[in-house]
């Protein structure tokens, strides 16, 4: 069982959606929460609603000099949550040079940036607690999904490789791989989301998440079967179901 009171949390991506509902639960468990986004109004509005000992650091993840300036100002921390994430739908036929760009560098290389600047801290002291947000797309190559899916195979597989280097260290790592979450971003589809998921009640499974010793949680569990499962069909199946 986590221990929150007294803990310092940094979320980054926190100033809607998942970030915003995860905050409530944070910081109603005892935690000083630390928001970061891009959008210091959304930040300091989130930060007057929430019910415990809050804190606001505008961050550009994208930006290797405002995610260094960020981490020194927010100093220490306990843990930190990696939300951040940009999605444009799109495939190959209609590539988008600049949203596939955002994607990779937003979704991913903003979580290197990150982790770059807290994990050496978090080794010297042997304590810290790091959740990454990866994607239930993930597992495995999708039509119409150029650059969002990479980008989240990739944090996947860095989550996977921090834990392997960690896990026997008091440094706990995290991964979570939701589906489809009623957000701005998924509001841009155009097509039919099976189980959609409203903010609060994804938050809900991270949350019971960060409260295990658990490395890996994809959520909802019914549809992350088909994800899961589909790294098992030969090629020449799989392309053909999920095209």
């Amino acid at each position: 069982m986590t221990e929150w009171n007294g803990k310092r949390y940094w979320l980054i991506g926190a100033s809607d959606g998942l970030g915003e509902a995860l905050a409530h639960k944070i910081s109603r468990a005892g935690a000083h929460v630390i928001l970061s986004a891009r959008s210091e109004d959304k930040l300091h509005a989130l930060a007057k609603k929430l019910p415990g000992s809050t804190s606001v650091q505008v961050v550009d993840v994208a930006d290797d000099d405002s995610v260094r300036t960020a981490a020194t100002a927010v100093g220490e921390v306990d843990g930190v949550v990696y939300l951040a994430g940009v999605y444009w739908p799109f495939g190959a036929k209609e590539w988008e040079p600049d949203h596939a760009t955002a994607m990779a560098d937003i979704n991913f290389t903003g979580l290197v940036r990150v982790m770059g600047q807290v994990v050496p801290s978090m080794v010297a002291k042997d304590a810290g607690h790091i959740v990454i947000t990866s994607s239930l797309t993930a597992f495995r190559g999708l039509p119409g999904s150029i650059g969002y899916t990479a980008s989240k195979a990739a944090t996947l597989s860095l989550a996977e490789c921090m834990y392997a280097d960690l896990r026997k260290t008091g440094v706990k790592v995290q991964v979570i791989n939701p589906g489809f979450i009623k957000t701005q971003l998924t509001d841009k589809n155009e097509f039919n989301m099976p189980f959609l998921m409203q903010p609060d009640e994804a938050a809900q499974e991270v949350f019971e998440h960060m409260n295990t010793d658990s490395f890996k949680k994809s959520f909802p569990w019914t549809f992350s079967l088909v994800f899961r499962l589909s790294q098992f069909l030969p090629d020449s199946l799989y392309y053909r179901i999920f095209s």
